[in-house]
Order: C-alpha cells, then sequence, then structure tokens
C-alpha cells in the first residue's frame, strides 16, 4: 500500500470519526434540552462568574445554533439563544463551560495566554493560507519554496488546534466541578452536563487530529517533488 493510499484512508477515517462526533453532540444537546431546570443558561453563567469573584465580565446573547463562546478581548461570555434564556441542563453545561474560559483568564491560564497570543497570528495566516498552498501545489516542481511557506503557515493553525484541546477540556472540568459543587447538578443531571461536555470535547479532539493528517499531507507532497 503506497503512503498516499494510507494517508486517504487515515484522512477518511479522521472525516467520518468528525461526523459521528458531530452528530452524538447534537443529539445529545437536544435530548438534554429537555431535562428543566430552575435556572437559565444566563442565571447560570452569572452565578458561576459571581462564586469566583469575577463581576467585570459581562453575559451577552448573540446569534447563531451552539456560537457560544468567550471573548478575552471584550470579557464577554456570549451565549447562543438556545443556552441564554433557556431552562434546562444542556443550556446549564454550555453556560458553565463558557465561564470556564473566563475563570481560565482571570486566573491566566498558561495554555489560554498562548492560544490567545496565536489568534492574530493564525487570522492573518488563514486568509493567504489556501492560496499559497494551492499555489504550491502547482507550482511545486519549479518553486517548492511556496507549498513550504504554506506548510509553516498551516502548521500554526495545527498548533492553534493542539493548544486549544487542553483549554477546552479544563473550561469543562471547572464547568462541571462547580455545577455539582453549587448544586445545580445532582446525581441525575450530573453525568448529563459531563456526557454533554465530553461530547463537545471530541469535536475538538477530531478537529486537531484532521489538522494534524493535513498537514502531514502537505508534508508528504513536498517530499515527493520531483529533485
Amino acid at each position: 500500500m503506497s503512503m498516499y493510499a494510507l494517508y486517504w484512508i487515515i484522512f477518511g477515517g479522521i472525516a467520518l470519526a468528525s461526523w459521528l462526533v458531530s452528530a452524538n453532540l447534537q443529539s445529545k444537546f437536544k435530548k438534554y434540552s429537555q431535562t428543566p431546570l430552575g435556572l437559565s443558561g444566563r442565571d447560570v453563567a452569572e452565578k458561576m462568574l459571581h462564586d469566583n469573584g469575577i463581576y467585570d465580565v459581562r453575559v451577552t446573547s448573540v446569534q447563531g445554533h451552539l456560537s457560544d463562546h468567550y471573548n478575552p478581548a471584550t470579557k464577554t461570555v456570549n451565549l447562543s439563544e438556545a443556552v441564554y434564556n433557556q431552562y434546562n441542563i444542556a443550556a446549564a453545561a454550555v453556560a458553565a463551560h463558557e465561564c470556564g474560559h473566563a475563570i481560565q483568564h482571570a486566573h491566566a491560564y498558561a495554555p489560554l495566554k498562548m492560544r490567545s497570543a496565536l489568534v492574530p497570528v493564525v487570522s492573518f495566516s488563514s486568509n493567504i493560507m489556501q492560496w499559497i498552498l494551492l499555489g504550491g501545489m502547482l507550482m511545486l516542481n519549479v518553486f517548492p519554496q511556496l507549498l513550504l511557506l504554506g506548510i509553516v503557515l498551516f502548521s500554526l493553525t495545527t498548533l492553534f488546534s493542539f493548544i486549544t484541546l487542553p483549554v477546552e477540556i479544563d473550561a469543562s472540568r471547572r464547568a462541571v466541578a462547580w455545577l455539582s459543587d453549587a448544586g445545580i447538578t445532582n446525581n441525575r443531571t450530573y453525568g448529563m452536563a459531563a456526557g454533554a461536555l465530553r461530547s463537545a470535547a471530541y469535536t475538538y479532539v477530531v478537529a486537531a487530529l484532521g489538522s494534524l493528517a493535513t498537514l502531514l499531507y502537505y508534508i508528504l507532497l513536498y517530499s515527493s517533488r520531483r529533485r
């Protein structure tokens, strides 16, 4: 079996895993959205922030499905419409996870600082990377340095994906622990919150592996050029 054939088998497996993980996450979010809770996503977020001594972070509502995120630049926990005003365990888990990032920021959590530092670099490289990679593949045998530049830029994206893993896993760990300690979850709903956040973490794992597989493909392509 050739290296290219092996690569496509691996890449196909990652693509399938990505679809399965995404489908599982959507299914769990929908299922756990049917389990009522006495607090809305906004209530949970504000309580978690205040319980951790954080009063300079605002909780806002944003459009989109599962578009929830924490913005360290504006110090805002941005919750989607399916989380902000919803009173269920899925909304609570997502809101607590995003507040986990706010707590990381307040405590200067090292992986978050590294990821934040890479954001402008990755954002810039993403705007030109695809064109450089395309040009590099078309001109591989006459100007291989162009593809090499694309590989360097893509490696930053891959690095960003892997740095994201401990950031997301730690935020979920903080969220699940606080939900339990604060009495938001009980013996029945604790597993639901933990399961939903675990499924969300898997999406980042698959994304990181997919990025690594793509990077290896470009390296393999560069190595196979005529010398």
